[in-house]
């Protein structure tokens, strides 16, 4: 009698099981080396922050993009300055955010108030951060982090925000240690000053002067592993208008 080949369409418990067990273990493997080992390796390769004053971090501890915008106002004001030149609060990192912006790049979806990535700076996370879509979806924006600061001098003009604006040029993996991430363009420089502008163009400026910032590079890295160049200098914006 004529043994019955195996069918190789035919389901095969034992091998689905197999497979299974090797992807969820090649997808742990990923995010232990993405989400752990790898942050830690940058962490040692730096040897400390102290000397990035001027630069935020990621929440690894990896050297972020640079403080390259200060505004001078209060809280009120920064919002009302933002909302008149047609940026929008990013919403906070939820499940429910995170699932949104997912969609916007997967299906190139509009998302204006979509979610941005956490930074340190001083010690602690972001206190407001601002977007400004292009195009239609979250996959590419201009956006902006502002954390509450000392006033410059004593008695000066009032509260002191600093910020790292930077653009979202689309989505991918960082080049440091493989996590999801926004990889941002290079001129930094160029962020800046579009901040600055709108924020000019929608009357909320009284005026503007430069501060000293990170330095001036052609060979900059962020938390992301993007690189970037930059003047190194602050540009901070007095809010207020006429009336």
């Amino acid at each position: 009698m004529t043994a019955t080949p195996p069918d190789p369409t035919k389901h095969h418990p034992r091998r689905s099981r197999r497979a299974a067990t090797v992807s969820l273990a090649a997808l742990l493997a990923y995010l232990a080396v993405a989400y752990v080992a790898a942050p830690e390796f940058w962490w040692f390769h730096d040897g400390g922050l102290d000397r990035l004053d001027m630069r935020t971090t990621t929440t690894d501890g990896i050297p972020g993009d640079p403080i390259n915008i200060g505004l001078v106002g209060v809280k009120e004001e920064v919002l009302k300055a933002f909302s008149a030149a047609g940026w929008k609060p990013a919403d906070a990192i939820t499940l429910k955010t995170s699932i949104e912006i997912g969609i916007s790049v997967a299906l190139r979806l509009p998302d204006p108030d979509a979610p941005v990535s956490t930074l340190v700076y001083d010690g602690r996370r972001q206190d407001l951060a601002f977007e400004k879509p292009v195009g239609g979806s979250a996959d590419q924006r201009n956006h902006v982090r502002l954390w509450h600061s000392d006033p410059l001098a004593p008695g000066g003009d009032g509260p002191l925000w600093l910020g790292s604006a930077s653009f979202d040029r689309g989505v991918g993996f960082s080049h440091d240690t493989g996590q999801i991430t926004h990889h941002i363009g290079p001129d930094l420089d160029a962020e800046r000053d579009l901040v600055i502008r709108d924020l000019s163009e929608a009357g909320w400026l009284r005026s503007t002067y430069e501060i000293p910032g990170s330095g001036a590079t052609d060979s900059g890295r962020n938390g992301g592993g993007d690189p970037y160049f930059t003047d190194g200098k602050v540009m901070v914006g007095v809010l207020g208008t006429e009336d």
